[in-house]
């Protein structure tokens, strides 16, 4: 999966799961070309020590409310969930860059809760905020993106934007895959990119999918076939509703975010009880 970074004492994980997360080599993180981060709007994007993630609000999010951000579940600091596994209203103290809209870190932000993390179905984690949007509009100027709650469709162009790497990526949604593999992971309903201009690298985990010329956040960038395999890690497979698999080294992938909207109640809550949620519990 794309992919977490770790760097010098980075959040430890099982010996199973370290392999997910490649490390560059020291001293030999590529430099990203400056044009890669003046053509997109990095106003709400955030950095995390070792993944990309944004900073985001539901529709009748108030401004007085706590403040989310979204990233992976492979992201998570604690170690990436197993499959069937799920967390949710766990303390956190994680800290989150807030960077500008052309990409200076401005300061940080301070995570209090893990709403909910997983990778079973789909592979985010979101986290409630110390601070309030009104608090960081005030001290940031920074607005949250929307998270969109319909589903998307074929053909809607894209781009994807990288806190981590401060660089953003441009393409279309060309297909909706009933099931990607990877792993022992299985996702549903996850978007492939067009090619060419999503070519997505690690540290880029975590990154909103965003409609091309709005604030709105359709899906999260979380994985690419690298090597050509069948359904490893970091080499996921396509299955369709009849079974089949298909695999093709170079393509990657997101996973859908619209279905957060089935797990928040009447009073704009994460409830996981509610009997039409469709993230993993």
């Amino acid at each position: 999966m794309f992919k977490m970074i770790f760097v010098v004492t980075a959040f430890a994980v099982g010996s199973a799961q370290a392999s997910l997360a490649l490390p560059f080599p020291h001293g030999a993180v590529p430099a990203m070309p400056r044009t890669f981060t003046a053509q997109y709007n990095f106003e709400g994007i955030v950095a995390l020590s070792n993944c990309s993630g944004s900073l985001i609000a539901f529709e009748k999010t108030q401004m007085t409310d706590h403040a989310m951000i979204l990233t992976n579940g492979h992201c998570l600091e604690t170690g990436m969930p197993k499959s069937g596994v799920f967390v949710s209203n766990r303390p956190s103290n994680r800290r989150f860059e807030i960077l500008s809209p052309t990409a200076q870190n401005m300061g940080e932000v301070n995570a209090t809760k893990i709403i909910y993390s997983s990778m079973t179905r789909t592979d985010i984690t979101i986290y409630e905020l110390q601070e309030t949007y009104a608090e960081i509009q005030t001290k940031f100027h920074t607005r949250p993106f929307l998270l969109a709650s319909a589903h998307p469709a074929v053909d809607m162009p894209i781009t994807g934007v990288s806190g981590y790497w401060k660089r953003g990526y441009t393409c279309k949604m060309e297909a909706f895959i009933p099931h990607l593999k990877e792993g022992g992971w299985l996702w549903d309903d996850s978007i492939r990119y067009s090619r060419p201009g999503c070519e997505v690298i690690g540290g880029t985990s975590g990154s909103p999918v965003i409609l091309a010329g709005s604030r709105t956040v359709v899906a999260i960038n979380n994985t690419g076939n690298e090597d050509g395999e069948k359904c490893t890690v970091n080499n996921p497979c396509e299955v369709d509703a009849q079974g089949n698999i298909f695999y093709q080294r170079g393509y990657t992938y997101a996973e859908q975010t619209y279905q957060i909207y089935s797990c928040i109640n009447s009073v704009n809550q994460f409830d996981l009880s509610l009997p039409n949620c469709r993230l993993f519990h």
